[in-house]
């Protein structure tokens, strides 16, 4: 059987098949990106009108990483999915805490889930930084309270838990309130390789040349 074999190709054709069901939504090439990369990783082209974002986020999400900003993500799922290459190349880093033991002792005595203990955590450490949230609501709703009652503002959240208890609500009070810039999908829909996914569109492109650095994980010449 004749099949396509290079994984270059393969990404190319995906990206030139997907491209359709983008382009007439009005977005800038990055944001094209972004919302490219949720569909391509989920296999699900409804994702082109579920994903929401903020004016100028993507580009804030961009600058931040172009100026040093970490990830700092609720769950190992988004961390695993998140290029490496693209990281090191750039000199970012992700940041978990769901199984660090103070995380897991806060929880208990608090009678909270691990997500919001570990964002409670991090607390300051989120100023200015990328927050990326692929599975917890708790997590979502945690991040948002830091910002609105302590004042602490990452340059972007994104905003992407699944499931059928608080993920779309969560989301919904994201879009309502949030005083930072976010990228989101409405609905039950979402998950850690979406959040990654959105996480790895930025890192690819260079804020100083608007183009794409990596393919495959290695540097695009």
């Amino acid at each position: 059987m004749d099949y396509v074999k290079n994984p270059k190709a393969i990404e190319d054709k995906s990206m030139e098949i997907i491209y359709d069901y983008v382009k007439d939504l009005g977005l800038t090439d990055d944001e094209v990106r972004v919302v490219s990369r949720t569909v391509h990783a989920s296999g699900d082209v409804e994702y082109a009108q579920l994903v929401k974002m903020s004016p100028d986020a993507v580009q804030k999400g961009i600058e931040a990483l172009d100026n040093g900003a970490d990830i700092y993500t609720d769950v190992e799922m988004v961390r695993t999915g998140i290029s490496k290459p693209a990281l090191k190349l750039r000199g970012n880093e992700v940041h978990c805490l769901i199984k660090d033991e103070n995380v897991a002792k806060m929880a208990k005595e608090l009678g909270v889930t691990r997500s919001i203990a570990a964002m409670r955590t991090f607390g300051k450490q989120l100023e200015g930084q990328i927050v990326a949230i692929g599975n917890a609501p708790t997590a979502l709703y945690e991040v948002l309270r830091l910002a609105l009652e302590e004042g602490i503002k990452p340059a972007l959240i994104i905003g992407i838990p699944v499931g059928f208890v608080g993920a779309a609500e969560s989301k919904d009070y994201l879009m309502e309130v949030s005083p930072v810039p976010y990228i989101t999908v409405k609905g039950n829909k979402g998950g850690s390789p979406i959040a990654a996914s959105v996480c790895n569109a930025l890192l690819y492109t260079d804020v100083k040349r608007n183009d794409m650095l990596f393919v495959e994980g290695k540097e695009s010449k």
